[in-house]
């Protein structure tokens, strides 16, 4: 079982993906990653990928809840070379992809970190995020993004891992948002007055 850690109170089955769901600024990115520290604490492996900010921001924003030093903690940066910074290589923590455009490109490196840590390193729990949803929509229609992450939850899913998918809900129509929720096992909404809730499809 996941432990989703103190704020959420929860725990779920391997497998299990959840859509991180609330209006801008509600503390959808930093709920994530708190949920990420809480299984590195316990051994777990952390995967983030991001299409807002750079890796160097999401590990120091990561270092403050918990030190990952010789942990299993990566990211997938789908932002750094689209800025144009320099010759950017991967290494054993960052990978690199073109853009938040590189679907394929966030698929191949994230099941890249998952073969490392799952069947190399035979670490048996994996968390990992996306942030944000919102991004990739903003640059590919609906079918092709729910294309992308209908192999990436089922990616997670064969590994036994615990996915979040962050996502903008005022960003999108509620065909969009329907559409995407049957993806999922679960829903967290932040809300800019209140404790974030979680609803299970067990539940």
């Amino acid at each position: 079982m996941y432990d989703l850690g103190p704020d959420l109170d929860t725990e779920v089955q391997p497998g299990t993906n959840i859509l991180l769901s609330g209006p801008p600024l509600t503390g959808k990115r930093s709920l994530g990653l708190d949920v990420l520290a809480e299984g590195t604490e316990n051994g777990d492996g952390a995967i983030i990928v991001t299409t807002k900010d750079g890796a160097k921001r999401v590990l120091s924003d990561f270092d403050k809840r918990v030190s990952y030093e010789g942990k299993p903690v990566a990211v997938v940066d789908c932002v750094t070379r689209q800025q144009g910074l320099g010759d950017i290589r991967d290494d054993d923590r960052v990978k690199y992809t073109s853009s938040p455009v590189d679907m394929t490109g966030i698929g191949i490196k994230l099941s890249e970190f998952l073969q490392a840590f799952y069947q190399d390193r035979h670490i048996e729990q994996n968390r990992v995020m996306l942030h944000s949803l919102s991004t990739l929509l903003m640059y590919a229609d609906l079918q092709t993004v729910f294309r992308f992450l209908h192999v990436f939850t089922g990616r997670i899913q064969s590994v036994d891992g615990l996915g979040l998918f962050a996502i903008d809900s005022t960003a999108h129509d509620d065909q969009t948002m329907n559409t995407l929720k049957q993806l999922f096992d679960g829903i967290i909404t932040t809300r800019e007055d209140g404790d974030p809730e979680i609803r299970l499809a067990s539940d």
